[in-house]
């Protein structure tokens, strides 16, 4: 089973070698690219030509396609032969993704936890989930959802919780210009939705200073 997100970027189920990974993702042509970079300096009254300006088409068109690629990320679980069944919890994960209304940047820290059933993962792939689906243009309320719905999916868990805390320069840059405001958006999935106990040890865990 594969899981297909609003903007055509599928993330498909793990392949024979472990990976999870995205098809169907948009091809990045460099040269559009650059000349479109290029049209819109033009447009806002820029002079291309300006020494200045004149190797920023490549350099901007280098920038974006990196922000929009990823490296594909290995789940491979392992058998929870000790029976745990406490929640694991990775705190403060850095993340930075696009935002696709204005595709300027926004940046924070993503908590991520999970209470096993049958299997643990590395911790490391937890991160690497993350980043998967932060390099795409995005809303966080959907990036939250799809790194908790890609957990749920792949690990079987008994729950899932996720929070992410980011700073959008699309409201600190232009707009309402409030530098500092972070906006707070999670997702509990299982028993960390479900049961009470389970969901403030959660909550109380990524709050904790």
């Amino acid at each position: 089973m594969s899981t297909v997100n609003s903007v055509g970027a599928r993330v498909v189920a793990l392949d024979d070698d472990g990976l999870l990974q995205c098809d169907e993702r948009p091809r990045i042509d460099r040269e559009a690219a650059e000349q479109a970079v290029r049209d819109l300096l033009v447009a806002l009254g820029r002079d291309v030509s300006d020494e200045g300006l004149r190797d920023t088409p490549r350099r901007v068109a280098g920038a974006y396609a990196e922000l929009l690629s990823h490296e594909a990320v290995s789940l491979t679980t392992f058998a929870n032969d000790e029976g745990y069944d406490e929640l694991v919890v990775v705190r403060e994960i850095p993340f930075h993704s696009l935002c696709m209304h204005h595709l300027l940047p926004f940046h924070g820290v993503a908590h991520v936890a999970y209470l096993p059933g049958e299997q643990i993962v590395g911790l490391s792939k937890l991160a690497r989930v993350v980043e998967l689906y932060a390099r795409e243009l995005q809303l966080q309320e959907r990036l939250t959802m799809q790194i908790a719905n890609c957990l749920q999916e792949h690990l079987r868990p008994k729950g899932v919780g996720v929070v992410l805390e980011a700073e959008h320069l699309c409201m600190s840059l232009r707009g309402a210009q409030k530098p500092g405001t972070r906006t707070t958006t999670s997702a509990l999935l299982g028993l960390l939705r479900d049961d009470a106990r389970t969901r403030q040890e959660f909550l109380s865990l990524v709050t904790a200073r």
